[in-house]
């Protein structure tokens, strides 16, 4: 008599794997259709953490396939709590990056600030991390509530120009893979996943990715994924944004293809700075660095991060613009007092009920 299948297993799984681990042992790549397959069956939570963590595992031995890529982001947005509006996507931004880069202190958060102060609408998507200076704790620490529930996001971006996502709010289907990646301990695929699955549809991305091997590959995905603009960034000195004390290379992706450039501090007027003058040791000086940056009155170094920061995501929220130009916006921003008024708003709004 047969015995029967351990009781961890389910009985009537939802999905399988074993087409998907076939291919990946062999040495293959995944269609899109395939990746799609294998990720709803993981996010229906009908496989065993077993199969997860080896198609997981097998799929960070090489670089991932852009198809890989956008074939899971496109589950990860078919499961995602959206956030009702209105208004135009397309022109809606995000600031977030993949994490797993050495911190500074949040310079992508300030810098959706300073591009809903200039005009165009931003719905940040962002987590906690695991140094406790994540855009989650900063943003609460200066004020902001981070659980906002959905129509009190859609009223931050109707009054503030810029919400915030907290991606563990907006991803309940996720519940299913978070042991599997917390107990592989390396990076997977679902790093560069979060980025690409904005909770408000925003048409337009900065994107920071930790490791410059996939910073193209996140370019090429965001170009298939039909993203509007899309500025991918990482700096030589391992950053997963925009550097002040090293060149940053940009993957512009928009429908027609992927550009790489490079950019220097200097190209913008700005002063080269070692890395750890803009880098915060505790969550209090981060959000001081965040506050003090947006008035205008920060040490120069962090100041210069910033704006150097924002005037490229700039480029990614509005077209037919310059770095020159982006920063001259922002400086006005800045200057004109718009940007700390902006994260007032956006504090006001976010608790009021």
């Amino acid at each position: 008599m047969a015995e029967s299948a351990p009781s961890e297993f389910p009985c009537e799984p939802v999905g399988d794997l074993s087409e998907a681990l076939d291919m990946l042992r062999h040495g293959g790549t995944l269609t899109r259709a395939q990746t799609q397959s294998a990720f709803e069956a993981m996010m229906s939570g009908g496989v065993h953490h077993g199969e997860m963590g080896a198609l997981l595992g097998l799929m960070a031995t090489r670089l991932p396939d852009p198809e890989e890529v956008a074939g899971a982001a496109l589950v990860m947005r078919r499961h995602v709590t959206s956030v009702p509006w209105d208004g135009d996507r397309s022109t809606l931004l995000d600031t977030a990056g993949t994490g797993g880069a050495p911190k500074t202190f949040n310079v992508s958060t300030a810098a959706a600030i300073i591009v809903a102060a200039c005009g165009s609408p931003v719905a940040k998507h962002g987590n906690r991390s695991r140094t406790g200076r994540g855009s989650a704790e900063v943003l609460a620490a200066l004020g902001v509530d981070v659980d906002a529930p959905l129509e009190q996001q859609t009223r931050c971006l109707e009054e503030a120009g810029v919400c915030f996502c907290f991606a563990v709010n907006h991803h309940p289907a996720t519940r299913h893979v978070m042991p599997v990646r917390k107990a592989l301990g390396f990076p997977t695929i679902f790093n560069l996943l979060g980025p690409l699955t904005n909770p408000a549809g925003a048409g337009r991305q900065v994107m920071g990715v930790w490791d410059a091997q996939r910073a193209p590959i996140a370019a090429d995905t965001l170009h298939r994924l039909g993203t509007v603009r899309g500025v991918v960034l990482h700096s030589d000195d391992g950053l997963d944004e925009a550097s002040i004390a090293a060149p940053t290379r940009l993957w512009t992706a928009t429908a027609d293809g992927v550009t790489e450039d490079c950019i220097e501090p200097e190209a913008l007027g700005l002063q080269r700075a070692p890395l750890t003058t803009v880098q915060a040791g505790t969550l209090d000086d981060a959000a001081a660095m965040v506050r003090d940056g947006l008035a205008g009155t920060a040490a120069p170094p962090v100041q210069d991060m910033l704006r150097l920061n924002a005037a490229l995501s700039l480029l990614a929220a509005q077209d037919d613009l310059d770095a020159a130009t982006a920063l001259a916006h922002v400086d006005n921003a800045i200057g004109s007092g718009r940007a700390t008024a902006t994260l007032e708003a956006l504090a006001r709004v976010s608790n009021a009920r």
